[in-house]
């Protein structure tokens, strides 16, 4: 296997364990993740509905985005 590959891997699962220990420990302090305003949510009576977490999702890739510039430009 590429030693490249194996490194990404690794990271990967480290941060996956990060975000995971996140959610494990201060779960409750994130209530607030999805339920930003701009969020698109839907309830209907019958029990259906709509949910669309649309500026979750934006400031979700900011934030992974800069992560991601800020490991590159320190590590890379």
């Amino acid at each position: 296997m590429n030693p490249v590959i194996a490194k990404y891997l690794m990271f990967a699962g480290v941060a996956l364990l990060l975000v995971g220990a996140a959610f494990y420990f201060f779960g409750d302090k994130l209530t607030w993740l999805g339920r930003l305003p701009g969020d698109i949510r839907i309830d209907r009576k019958d029990g259906g509905g709509f949910y669309g977490p649309i500026v979750t999702c934006i400031v979700l890739s900011l934030l992974l985005n800069l992560i991601i510039v800020l490991i590159r430009r320190f590590f890379g």
